[in-house]
């Protein structure tokens, strides 16, 4: 990418495009575009053609996507599936009319079977059942990289995917029934401590493996990828590290302060018992994570304090 490209970046308000445009920014690119979902349907065909028609960027960051929590994802199947097959579906197929030079592509880590083998490599997509709470989602996330695949074998498009893991930090979403682990267990401890109450209710039992990367981080992988990296298959992004959600409810506990009892709530899914990534590709490649967890939760509940109190 040369600094005077014209750069789109898909879902620019959500967590994912906003750091991206945060770490392009930094490096000097300021060729920017960006549309808000009340001025751009993604959804809709028409609208996106007409948009690539007249901008006609030449890097596209596929960002946009209708995410959340285990729960939203169980609740809202036909919405994941449906609004995300057509986000990717538009925008990877207006890439390909319009010439775009290069297409990168977010999925997730959801993509891998229910009990795939851990770390999961690359190679072990499709490679048995999904977890079911989130299945539309993964299918949907799965069909964007097999377009990006596709589109590059038959047109010789230079689109690339990258899945990213369990993602923390500014600009997330701290709605209860639609957020990830993180920005949920910040908010509970968050009101539990403002409220003095006695206890914090956890979903599922505690046992659950995750791993997190800062999305910062993952801004810092996507670009690096969007200038080092041109093969088919998609790459991993995480930190190659892992910890139990009893063990991230623990230190987020510790962290803001609170110090009552935590409840955990098993009548709710646990979802896949483990998710670790293999990292192997993308750290040879010459890209691993910065932002440990630990020393940057503090900073994290700071930043985010003025969003949480939006809540109030």
């Amino acid at each position: 990418m040369n600094k005077t490209d014209k750069i789109y970046i898909a879902g620019h308000n959500g967590m994912v495009g906003s750091a991206i445009i945060r770490e392009l920014k930094s490096e000097g690119y300021e060729n920017l575009i960006t549309k808000r979902s009340n001025e751009l349907d993604l959804r809709n065909q028409n609208a996106v053609n007409q948009f690539f028609e007249k901008e006609k960027p030449d890097f596209v960051f596929l960002a946009a996507a209708k995410v959340g929590g285990i729960l939203a994802n169980n609740t809202f199947r036909a919405e994941f599936l449906y609004d995300n097959l057509m986000i990717e579906a538009n925008i990877i197929h207006a890439s390909y009319q319009h010439k775009a030079k290069k297409l990168l592509f977010l999925g997730s880590s959801c993509i891998y079977p229910k009990m795939a083998e851990q770390p999961m490599s690359e190679n072990a997509l499709l490679s048995g059942f999904l977890e079911p709470t989130n299945e539309p989602y993964a299918i949907a996330k799965i069909a964007g990289i097999k377009l990006c695949e596709s589109y590059k074998e038959q047109y010789g498009c230079n689109f690339i995917s990258a899945m990213p893991t369990n993602l923390y930090g500014p600009n997330d979403n701290y709605d209860l029934k639609n957020s990830h682990i993180i920005s949920a267990l910040l908010r509970k401890f968050y009101e539990a401590k403002k409220q003095n109450l006695s206890e914090v209710e956890v979903w599922g039992d505690g046992s659950p493996l995750r791993e997190f990367l800062h999305v910062d981080d993952c801004a810092s992988a996507c670009v690096y990828l969007m200038k080092n990296y041109n093969d088919k298959q998609f790459v991993n992004v995480g930190s190659g590290e892992e910890k139990s959600i009893k063990e991230v409810a623990e230190t987020i506990k510790q962290k803001i302060g609170f110090k009552g009892r935590l409840h955990y709530n098993t009548s709710y899914p646990n979802g896949t018992p483990r998710k670790l990534m293999d990292v192997t590709k993308i750290n040879k490649l010459g890209w691993k994570y910065q932002i440990p967890f630990e020393q940057v939760i503090d900073k994290t509940i700071s930043i985010l304090e003025e969003e949480l109190q939006k809540f109030h």
